[in-house]
């Protein structure tokens, strides 16, 4: 079954890195990433929607590249790895969607 979380990455300009440890993931992991601009609204009484503001989707190309899955049972912590692009002259806020999937099935060396 998939499972999602959001993440909000603040001020974000150029390619970074970034790591995010999740207990769901591990090595054999599928990972799926997509990212966007995101205008927040933070506040409220709750009982709405979980994401706290909107996409918007702007004029500066937001993507992902490099996607890692990460962790072993009992060593390193799960998680992933990847590139946020943000491609715009000045700083953003950019909202994440991490979706694993099951487990791989196999691994081929081709």
């Amino acid at each position: 079954m998939a499972r999602s979380i959001r993440v909000l990455y603040r001020g974000m300009k150029g390619t970074i890195r970034q790591n995010f440890n999740w207990d769901p993931i591990n090595l054999d992991s599928t990972v799926i990433i997509t990212a966007a601009e995101f205008i927040p609204a933070f506040g409220g009484f709750g009982g709405g929607p979980k994401t706290l503001g909107r996409p918007n989707l702007g004029a500066a190309n937001v993507y992902v590249t490099n996607v890692g899955p990460h962790g072993v049972a009992g060593g390193e912590a799960g998680g992933v790895e990847f590139l946020l692009h943000v491609d715009w002259d000045s700083p953003l806020d950019i909202v994440a969607t991490i979706t694993v999937l099951d487990d791989i099935e196999e691994f081929f060396q081709a």
